[in-house]
């Protein structure tokens, strides 16, 4: 897969693609319903397959200090467009100029002159533009009158309620459902991030974690799961995983500690990716590390069944 930065100066040959467009967090099956259209047509023309995307998605550019909220990290997004055939990816940097482009400009600026799109396929639901001015339906008028056509993809039904969107996936998995949010991305929602030094307290009690950063993932319910990690070299684990500030400590931070069953190695400065498959309890504060040692053999054995189960 080949990534594009810079639109502006891009290489002519690396145009004409027929593209699918959005924000794409996550990656789901809506998404790649979306895809599955663009895909069809690049091989019926001829086309690269390739998407136009935005980053920093512009969620975070036009509300700097909102609550995490993604989904994927960009190396897993990558890699999940990689998989679905993407082999040209227009990366477009979100920042005031594009903000502040009006829909009609940025079709013939940036999508027909710029990237020079052959053809475009998008959601029911996406925007653009100034002020979110664009629309599908607007987009596809534009596309027609460049002679550029644009597909605009339905909803895609998930669970058998509703639509499956991103704001869907983030609200299961903030209701501590990570098994529907799994339903709509077609694959488990996990946790990407580098293993940090903490306080060391579950060393203390049988029970080691690997302290990972959550950067800008929204954040799961807390409390305990049942979980997979993956490590660098491939290989992956059973392990409980806690997400939560630790009231039985005091703490005051939120974290996400994993517990990898039988494993015993040092994993500091690595970068896991932990899979959350099956809510195990909420948080709760215990009358000390004792009665904390207690409950979480109690929640171990109930992830060991879990996952032995789903294997």
């Amino acid at each position: 897969m080949i990534i594009i930065n810079d639109w502006r100066d891009m290489p002519a040959e690396l145009g004409g693609a027929c593209v699918a467009m959005g924000n794409f967090d996550g990656v789901h099956l809506g998404h790649a319903e979306v895809l599955r259209w663009a895909k069809a047509r690049a091989q019926s023309i001829g086309a690269p397959l390739g998407l136009v995307t935005f980053e920093p998605h512009p969620r975070r550019f036009l509300n700097p200090t909102a609550a995490p909220f993604m989904i994927a990290a960009r190396g897993q997004k990558e890699e999940a467009l990689e998989r679905l055939g993407i082999e040209r990816l227009y990366r477009l940097r979100f920042d005031a100029d594009l903000a502040s482009m009006m829909a009609d400009d940025f079709v013939r600026d940036v999508l027909w002159s710029g990237l020079k799109v052959r053809e475009i396929s998008v959601g029911f639901d996406f925007n653009f533009g100034k002020n979110r001015s664009g629309s599908a339906e607007s987009l596809k008028a534009l596309g027609d009158s460049l002679g550029m056509p644009v597909h605009v993809a339905e909803a895609v039904s998930a669970l058998g309620q509703g639509k499956c969107s991103s704001s869907a996936i983030r609200a299961a998995l903030i209701a501590g459902k990570p098994e529907d949010a799994a339903a709509m991305l077609g694959r488990p929602f996990a946790i990407r991030g580098e293993v940090v030094h903490g306080q060391k307290i579950g060393r203390t009690i049988g029970f080691p974690t690997a302290n990972l950063e959550l950067g800008d993932y929204v954040r799961p319910a807390d409390g305990i799961y049942a979980t997979r990690t993956r490590l660098p070299d491939g290989r992956t684990f059973a392990s409980a995983a806690y997400i939560g500030k630790r009231p039985t400590v005091n703490g005051v931070d939120e974290r996400l500690e994993v517990n990898l069953f039988d494993f015993d190695e040092d994993l500091y400065g690595q970068v896991l990716e932990t899979e959350f498959i099956a809510f195990i309890r909420g948080d709760m504060k215990f009358n000390g590390l004792e009665e904390l040692k207690r409950q979480i053999f109690i929640d171990c054995t109930n992830i060991w069944d879990i996952l032995r189960n789903r294997d």
